[in-house]
């Protein structure tokens, strides 16, 4: 068994833009709740390719930026666009591949076949050893015929990385997928996500981590709505940023 199974390429499958569109970009984004603001204007652009760490505090917009960004949630006002195309629309979401601080899963299916339905729509090719490769990669060979939901909070996270990085995509866009992990698996998601960045994707990544926050090559930092760092983490005190979240 591979046990560091090789993620399909969106390339594979797409016509990757070798213009100048953006992985993500934010156009004087804002959020509000009635009169409260969870997202000043906030514009930004990540390229492709680039491995950014968001940071921020709880209640500091990561999440509604993030769930703007995989398009469900809608903006209040600007725009989000993935490789140009608006986010939350067919295009965008082909792109994209969205792992959620708070994973979800369907309550009839088994582990398996939740790869088994996202890998099939996504049109890859001999998923089955690739899905049997990504379970072994995460310590959840043996749990491919469980149901998800009966699972705890860290094999939760575990089987939604799985199922993240079962499809092929450009963009990945995670919120705290280290939370619940053990050791193990917070090594072997930082080798998906240096595989996945080796393969040309983007990362944009909410996490205090700091074996992730000190290997990007970018830091944006949001706190109460508003940005308030964004650059390459030599310029910044990341001990500060992340303890402010």
């Amino acid at each position: 068994m591979n046990k560091h199974p090789k993620p399909p390429k969106a390339s594979d499958k797409l016509h990757v833009p070798s213009g100048p569109p953006a992985a993500l970009e934010l156009h004087a984004v804002e959020k509000n709740y009635g009169d409260a603001t969870a997202l000043e204007t906030l514009s930004l652009r990540v390229e492709s390719g680039q491995r950014v760490a968001l940071l921020g505090h709880n209640g500091s917009g990561k999440t509604t930026m993030l769930r703007m960004s995989s398009g469900l949630l809608s903006t209040s006002s600007g725009d989000i666009t993935i490789f140009d195309q608006p986010a939350g629309s067919l295009a965008a979401r082909a792109w994209l591949s969205y792992i959620a601080d708070q994973p979800t899963f369907y309550d009839d299916l088994s582990l398996w076949q939740h790869l088994e339905y996202v890998a099939r729509l996504h049109g890859v090719d001999k998923w089955d050893q690739y899905a049997a490769d990504l379970l072994d990669h995460l310590g959840l060979y043996e749990r491919a015929d469980d149901l998800p939901n009966s699972f705890s909070r860290g094999l939760k996270q575990k089987a939604a990385i799985a199922i993240a990085f079962v499809r092929p995509f450009e963009l990945l866009i995670v919120d705290e997928p280290f939370v619940g992990l053990d050791a193990a698996g917070k090594d072997a998601l930082l080798e998906l996500f240096d595989q996945a960045h080796d393969d040309g994707a983007a990362l944009v990544v909410a996490t205090h981590e700091l074996g992730f926050v000190h290997s990007v090559q970018r830091i944006i930092a949001l706190r109460d709505g508003i940005l308030v760092y964004d650059g390459p983490p030599g310029d910044a005190d990341v001990g500060e940023l992340v303890r402010q979240g």
